[in-house]
């Protein structure tokens, strides 16, 4: 189960596209989260490498080393 407390104006924008197509909020709702949350942790996942790469906590390699050692660059 989730709950979820969203702005006014986007609560109102749900409503209004649930009460035109017949479907619930929570049909919205999910279906906002499945289609996202690739994405989110994408984005999370980049941000906190950087974040390691900043911090000194993991070094980086250049792109043409990276290609070479796996046969893709000669």
């Amino acid at each position: 189960m989730l709950a979820l407390r969203l702005p006014p104006k986007i609560d109102k924008r749900l409503a209004r596209l649930s009460k035109k197509t017949g479907r619930t909020k929570s049909f919205y709702a999910r279906e906002a989260i499945v289609d996202h949350l690739d994405d989110l942790e994408d984005l999370y996942l980049a941000q906190s490498r950087v974040a390691d790469i900043d911090a000194g906590r993991t070094q980086t390699i250049p792109l043409d080393d990276f290609l070479r050692e796996r046969g893709l660059l000669e």
